[in-house]
Formats: C-alpha cells, sequence, structure tokens
C-alpha cells in the first residue's frame, strides 16, 4: 500500500515539474519571439533611418549641382553612388552585418560630402569674388567715361558671358576720331573730316584662370559702308573667318591693363556715320561698341 502511494506520489512530482518545464519553455520560447521580432523592428527602424539619411545626403548634392552654372562631375558622381547605395539597401536583408555594413559605407559617403560640399563652396565664392573684382573695375571704370547706359549694360552682359572662363575680357570699349598734331598731341573729335585717325581703347581686366605673359586680341574696326579698316586681313578658327583691322598685343601680368590702338584709313579719309568696333579673343567676340563720326 505504501509502495503504491510512493509510486503516485513520485508521478505527481514528475508531473509536476514536466509542467514546470513546459510553461518555461514556452515563456522562453515567447520571449524569444518577442525578442527577435523587436529585434527585427529595431533593424527595420534602423535601416530606414539610413535610407532617410542617404536621400537627405542626395538632396544636398542636387542643392549644389543646381547651383552651378556647369554641374561639378565629382559632385555628379557621387551622388550616383549614393542612389546605387540606396537601390542595394532596398532589397538588403535586415541582419546585424548587412546593416553595418551600410552604415559604413554610408558614414565613408558622408565624409566625402563634407570635403566636396567645402570644395564647392570654396570655388563658388572664388567665382563670386572675381565677379565683384570685375563689376567694381567696370564701375570705376564707367566714372571717367562718356559711354550711354546702354553700352555698359552690354559690357556687364558680356563680362557675365564669358565671366569663370579662360578668355581676357576687354571693359570699357571705346572708339572715337582723333587729330595727330606735328608735335604728336592727340585731339579727340567726332568729325569724320577732321579725323587723322581712329583710336581704340579698352581695359584688359584682371582673370586668375589665364596665366601671365605675352597675349593678343583681334580689334575689327567696320566703317558705315561696311568695309573693315586698318590692315584688314583674314585668319582663320576651325569654321570662322574672321577679317581684323590689327591685332593688340600686350604683356598680361594678371592684372587690369590699358590698352589704346589706332586704326588708320586706307584712303586717308573717314566716312560720316556709325562705326562698329568688335574686339576678339581668338574667335570668341568678347567686346563691341560703336561711335559715331559727323
Amino acid at each position: 500500500m505504501e509502495n503504491s502511494s510512493s509510486k503516485g506520489n513520485a508521478l505527481k512530482i514528475a508531473l509536476g515539474i514536466a509542467v514546470v518545464l513546459f510553461l518555461g519553455l514556452g515563456f522562453y520560447t515567447s520571449k524569444v519571439i518577442k525578442d527577435n521580432k523587436k529585434h527585427e523592428a529595431e533593424l527595420v527602424k534602423e535601416k530606414e533611418q539610413v535610407m532617410a539619411d542617404l536621400s537627405n545626403m542626395a538632396k544636398q548634392y542636387d542643392i549644389a549641382i543646381s547651383e552651378n552654372e556647369v554641374a561639378n562631375e565629382k559632385l555628379v558622381e557621387a551622388r550616383d553612388r549614393i542612389q546605387q547605395l540606396m537601390d542595394s539597401l532596398k532589397i538588403s536583408q535586415n541582419s546585424v552585418n548587412s546593416l553595418w555594413r551600410y552604415k559604413q559605407k554610408f558614414l565613408a559617403l558622408e565624409d566625402e560630402m563634407d570635403k566636396l560640399l567645402a570644395e564647392n563652396d570654396r570655388l563658388s565664392l572664388e567665382n563670386e569674388l572675381l565677379a565683384a573684382t570685375l563689376d567694381s573695375t567696370q564701375v570705376q571704370l564707367a566714372e571717367r567715361t562718356i559711354f550711354t547706359d546702354s553700352l555698359l549694360v552690354q559690357n556687364t552682359e558680356l563680362a557675365t558671358i564669358v565671366k569663370g572662363a579662360a578668355i581676357l575680357q576687354p571693359v570699357n570699349l571705346k572708339g572715337f576720331g582723333v587729330i595727330e598734331r606735328n608735335s604728336g598731341k592727340l585731339i579727340p573729335t567726332e568729325r569724320a573730316g577732321r579725323s587723322d585717325k581712329l583710336r581704340v581703347c579698352f581695359t584688359v581686366a584682371k582673370n586668375n584662370l589665364i596665366s601671365s605673359g605675352d597675349q593678343s586680341l583681334y580689334v575689327q574696326v567696320i566703317n558705315p559702308l561696311n568695309n573693315t579698316l586698318g590692315v584688314n586681313e583674314q585668319i582663320e578658327f576651325d569654321d570662322k573667318i574672321l577679317n581684323y583691322s590689327l591685332i593688340s598685343t600686350f604683356n598680361y601680368e594678371n592684372k587690369n591693363l590699358d590698352v589704346c590702338e589706332f586704326v588708320t584709313s586706307n584712303d586717308g579719309k573717314f566716312e560720316k556715320g556709325t562705326y562698329k568696333v568688335n574686339v576678339f579673343h581668338g574667335k570668341n567676340l568678347v567686346a563691341a561698341t560703336e561711335f559715331i563720326l559727323q
């Protein structure tokens, strides 16, 4: 009888232990599943954050690229790498190792972006300072000239077109007739019949993109009969032929330089009417103006 009772108690104890183990296993399993879901949710959240950071980075590149008239190739290439990383991240597995690799790549791209944008800002500032220097020079020269507002606007537009390019930029271009005394003294005149020569003057503006040394500009003066005065020789640039009156050669030292040249007429006479003056750097028209001889 006692033996049967002992067996019953042992069975109850074993059953109790089994129930406890089962409940413990169930609790552990539930906790593991819950932790896995929580962990996966955290990975998804971190993945979304990395994706958002990459998207913001791409937008910063888009803004920097849109502010440049000529897109910086390094900025474009960096933005494309970010887009490729975003595309890869979208289809990647939600694992710690995978997300860590993407975070490392993001940090590297972030460091690269800081350097590229800093370099881009520096270049933009240099261009702004160069433009400001040219504008300031134009204003100062305009105070000493008799050019009209329309001509100043025209020169400003021409300066804007070639700004930042490695092209010589003449400003304050003017042409007029002169009377030449025996003493060599020159007297400006607006009368065609009294003009011995035509004088063309301009200032070559400072441009940091051009090296110091000998430089040349082609000056073209066209009379009211549409004839090119001076030597009237031709030079060919690829698909363009230029008739010029003279070649103005000077020593450019990367600072503002005043230049004046004389143009003569083959028959020694000058027609009444409007004269056109064009200045070319190579085949590029860099300055133009008109004046009238009565």
